[in-house]
């Protein structure tokens, strides 16, 4: 039996986790793939670990592992402790938030479940489903940023900043992570590129964006973060 490790870093996500967590229950995927829930606390400062012990404890037929970082770490931190835990063959990155849909998962692993594809990224930028109109210099910075990316991994992506990523388990695995914080997309892009005969697919997915008062937390600090980290993992650290 096939299993899909589904990672969600969180912080300071106390009053929406339910929601997710209640998404990712309700979807059925296909091939009969299972779910493994890997939960990562970056040490929230509000109810998060409450929440999702509480969530867990009235749901015990949803296979969850909750895993608490007690210093502050960064989302790429999150995402690196969850990907070392994943078991299942398969593992997708899901934020804590409301903006991607898990019913959604069943278009990203398709190729992989066909044995077409070792890495699918869900792109923002491409296909008809629905997108949240909300900010236009995001939108740009984004496809400047995946240009950028392009340029150095000779990849045609059109949304290297994605969270709906999906990778072959060891795959990943096999790759020494090291940004901490928001510059985890473009150091696995340019290393997942590097990798001899990969075969990497894109397919496009439905955005329910969050404006800051509704908790969006990247900046244009993070921008300029990205920035750095595609010159630093394609020209420096090859």
């Amino acid at each position: 039996m096939r299993k899909l490790s589904i990672v969600i870093p969180a912080y300071n996500e106390g009053p929406t986790i339910h929601h997710i967590l209640n998404k990712v229950k309700a979807v059925k995927l296909i091939g009969d793939v299972e779910k493994e829930i890997l939960i990562v606390n970056d040490c929230s400062k509000d109810n998060t670990e409450e929440a999702i012990l509480a969530y867990k404890a009235a749901n015990p037929d949803l296979p969850i592992t909750y895993y608490k970082h007690e210093v502050n770490q960064g989302k790429g931190a999150a995402l690196h402790t969850g990907i070392r835990i994943a078991t299942g063959d398969y593992v997708i990155i899901q934020d804590a938030d409301l903006e991607y849909d898990p019913e959604e998962y069943n278009l990203l692993l398709k190729p992989m479940l066909e044995g077409v594809a070792d890495v699918v990224y869900g792109s923002r930028f491409m296909g008809g489903n629905p997108h949240r109109i909300l900010f236009f210099w995001h939108s740009i910075g984004n496809k400047w940023l995946t240009t950028l990316s392009n340029m150095f991994t000779n990849l045609n992506l059109t949304d290297m900043e994605t969270c709906y990523k999906v990778f072959r388990r060891e795959l990943i695995q096999g790759l020494k992570l090291e940004e901490k914080r928001f510059g985890f997309e473009p150091e696995v892009t340019a290393k997942i590129a590097r990798i001899p005969k990969v075969r990497i697919y894109e397919i496009g997915i439905s955005y329910y964006g969050r404006t800051y008062e509704e908790g969006k937390k990247i900046g244009w600090k993070d921008g300029f973060r990205a920035i750095f980290c595609i010159l630093k993992y394609n020209i420096f650290k090859k």
